[in-house]
């Protein structure tokens, strides 16, 4: 390193130290005065503040809303109704048929979630682990699909949707690719089933790439030395993916599940712009029952909303603390 170098760095070594000289007083005291077991809490009581004002408040103040009643926004003007949304949420003659439900479209929704979400997770996570494995390949041009794959993520995803809606709209560019050929033109979005399916198929296009940078991350960390010695002893490629590749992908893949889950769970905006929830409510999802309950549909019922969006958060919670407590069991084993 030269002169001119270590000049420059002594420098910024001098700047950089007034700060901590300035506050050094302060932090003497406080160790004197808390002790050094208690002063970690110093460092982490901005955090904890952040996290309890913008986190815990806001579930504390959503379970009051769940627990009131009337159309003000202002909780001194909701009354107190107890469970009575809850109940009215739960409410069925028949579970299996939403239209005896005294709230027939969350149980649609509900009904829709159970079939969109285990459907786009696994479509997500296939995608994603097949086109890691092949980036993770010794192939020409690699970084640039990468980049291209990982692309979309970086969009607005009403951005993604309104892409979309352009390509598959009745008068959009897919249908007027069809026509110049000399096809019909297909109802992509107005007909329940193609919705349900592009549904999938845009979510799945807008976030698969930051899955497939996960499991690519943990490819990478999988020593090449194993690869080699099941190369020696002639092993297939599928045996070798399913005797190595597989098991030393579990933690990495089990993070990619939880992950995949929540996000699919809370899928809201690209459907949004895409189908409307519709046709009809062929697609509507949890996330937009809630939205469509409270702020959208009048009279507003901020009550019920807020109690759909604490049944679906119970069930979040529920759904990953199993899976920590299947992955514990697992590695216990």
């Amino acid at each position: 390193m030269s002169r001119a170098e270590d000049k420059v760095f002594g420098i910024l070594g001098t700047v950089a130290a007034v700060p901590a000289r300035a506050i050094e007083p302060v932090m003497s005291w406080l160790q004197r005065t808390l002790g050094m077991k208690k002063l970690p809490w110093v460092f982490l009581a901005p955090n904890i503040t952040i996290i309890a004002v913008f986190s815990l408040l806001p579930v504390l103040i959503n379970v009051v809303y769940s627990m009131t009643g009337g159309e003000s926004l202002y909780p001194s003007q909701r009354h107190f109704v107890g469970l009575f949304n809850y109940e009215t949420l739960l409410s069925c003659d028949n579970y299996l048929d939403p239209s005896t439900c005294t709230r027939d479209l969350f149980w649609r929704a509900v009904f829709n979630s159970l079939v969109f979400v285990p459907t786009q997770v696994a479509v997500m996570i296939g995608v994603a682990l097949v086109t890691a494995i092949a980036l993770n390949r010794q192939i020409r041009a690699r970084g640039f699909f990468r980049g291209i794959f990982f692309f979309p993520v970086m969009l607005s995803p009403v951005v993604v949707a309104m892409t979309w809606v352009w390509l598959l709209q009745r008068d959009g560019a897919l249908n007027g690719i069809l026509g110049s050929l000399g096809f019909e033109q297909v109802s992509w979005l107005t007909d329940s089933a193609r919705a349900f399916k592009w549904s999938v198929f845009v979510t799945v296009w807008a976030h698969m790439g930051f899955y497939m940078v996960i499991l690519l991350a943990g490819l990478q960390s999988i020593p090449a030395d194993i690869y080699e010695a099941a190369k020696m002893d002639r092993a297939s490629p599928w045996r070798v993916f399913y005797r190595i590749t597989l098991p030393l992908l579990k933690p990495v893949l089990l993070v990619v599940f939880i992950l995949a889950v929540i996000r699919s769970v809370q899928t809201f905006d690209e459907i949004y712009v895409l189908t409307g929830g519709g046709p009809g409510s062929a697609t509507k999802l949890m996330v937009h029952y809630i939205f469509e309950t409270g702020f959208a549909v009048m009279p507003r019922n901020y009550g019920l909303a807020a109690a759909a969006s604490l049944l679906l958060g119970i069930v979040l919670f529920a759904f990953t603390a199993l899976q920590m407590k299947i992955s514990r069991g697992g590695r216990h084993d």
